[in-house]
């Protein structure tokens, strides 16, 4: 990877205008593309190009990035008429960071190599300030090579970057990631209501607990936010509820029962029926802590 590569980046909402105008910063030349152009106003003012469709993007970009929405929207913009596998450029290199179905991330992988192309599945975790900072956590799954060859790429944009394995590795291993969060943004929340309950100032409480065994990125993170009444998203309810979904249904091929997972899916369905799908995953303190 050199500075001579362009790079093309497909998604440009919370989390992808910070990790676009990472690579813009370092000097590469980055083509972007949003289905709501506002969206990609500040890039462009930095410096990036923009292009019409994802196909022109792919037309002209070396590596093409994506940080879309949901599995349907990943399917669309790779394999569609007008994807990306079907017009991107010889040897060009496509890394799906958006958190998708382990399942899609294997089909695009096969569908590239078959056309002689490269695919990673590379989702992230750390949230809007983790994309601003640059130090998300990034999940990998694909070849060797090619995760080698953009790692460059990677450490612009995040600090703990981790090649799980083969195609669909990197989507197995967010799966987990958000398995693991679902549990722990009860266990935040129902603390912090808690506090409130017992007439303890919940922000001592935090400065207490965080530093301890119960410490964790949701309370140290989120837990200011809901003790302020702050319920904007750094990751929106609605794109959380599509990951356990994908989750659930992923463990169900796998035979797996997760209880904890569906008790968070019913509590995140109440969040959705308040109207918070727009929300933060914070705003779940509001079905557990209903004033």
């Amino acid at each position: 990877m050199n500075q001579e590569s362009v790079i093309g980046f497909i998604g440009t909402g919370i989390m992808g205008e910070s990790m676009a105008g990472h690579l813009l910063a370092a000097g590469f030349k980055v083509n972007v593309y949003n289905r709501t152009r506002s969206r990609a106003d500040l890039l462009v003012s930095k410096g990036a190009v923009w292009q019409e469709t994802p196909k022109a993007v792919a037309e002209q970009s070396d590596v093409i990035i994506t940080m879309l929405g949901y599995p349907s929207d990943v399917e669309e913009v790779y394999l569609g008429a007008s994807g990306l596998l079907q017009h991107a450029r010889p040897n060009s290199l496509l890394i799906d960071m958006t958190t998708s179905s382990p399942s899609l991330a294997k089909r695009i992988e096969l569908e590239a190599r078959n056309r002689g192309l490269a695919a990673l599945d590379a989702p992230i975790s750390g949230g809007d300030i983790g994309a601003k900072e640059a130090r998300l956590s990034i999940m990998v799954g694909g070849s060797e090579e090619a995760f080698e060859a953009v790692l460059p790429l990677f450490q612009l944009m995040g600090k703990n970057i981790v090649h799980q394995g083969a195609a669909g590795a990197g989507q197995f291993t967010k799966m987990c990631n958000q398995i693991a969060i679902a549990s722990n943004m009860i266990g935040v929340s129902e603390a912090l209501a808690y506090a409130s309950r017992a007439g303890l100032e919940p922000s001592k409480v935090l400065k207490s607990i965080e530093a301890g065994a119960a410490g964790s990125w949701s309370l140290s993170n989120l837990g200011p936010r809901i003790i302020n009444g702050d319920f904007a998203p750094g990751f929106y309810v609605k794109h959380f509820m599509k990951d356990i979904k994908i989750a659930i249904e992923s463990a169900d091929e796998l035979g797996l029962p997760l209880p904890g997972l569906a008790l968070a899916r019913s509590l995140y369905e109440q969040v959705i029926a308040l109207g918070e799908e727009n929300s933060g995953t914070q705003a779940l303190y509001k079905v557990i802590f209903a004033e």
